[in-house]
């Protein structure tokens, strides 16, 4: 079982948008940052954005921030979305999440540096 869940992953067409979750099964979000990543195929696993417990922080990868957001569940405070429009092919991949107990800010480190991960969601863009 992981300690994190995603979901939300799927076949897309090019331009589409998903809306991706995370979910803990036993750590509470509300007090850690939270990191996505994603891994596309025969690639390293690379960060995307993260959020701080608060909300009030967000950091991007410079070549993804204008189509990804991340934000928090107002209601579910444990809840994290990443969000993405305009979707490419060379977005398809596995989508994780990640919690590393090191970052109560917000950080976008290597990901050996996380201790938590969710088993992925996989999204493929494709027409």
């Amino acid at each position: 079982q992981s300690d994190l869940v995603e979901s939300g992953g799927g076949l897309v067409q090019p331009g589409g948008s998903l809306r991706l979750s995370c979910v803990p099964s036993l750590l509470i979000l509300e007090e850690y940052s939270v990191a996505w990543f994603r891994q596309a195929p025969g690639k390293e696993r690379e960060g995307i954005s993260c959020i701080n417990p608060r909300a009030s922080t967000t950091r991007y990868q410079d070549s993804l921030k204008d189509r990804f957001t991340i934000s928090r569940d107002s209601r579910q405070i444990n809840k994290v979305y990443l969000q993405i429009d305009n979707l490419k092919p060379e977005d398809t991949g596995v989508y994780y999440c990640a919690v590393g107990l090191a970052f109560r800010e917000c950080v976008l480190a290597p990901p050996g540096e996380y201790d938590y991960w969710g088993q992925g969601t996989q999204v493929t863009v494709s027409s």
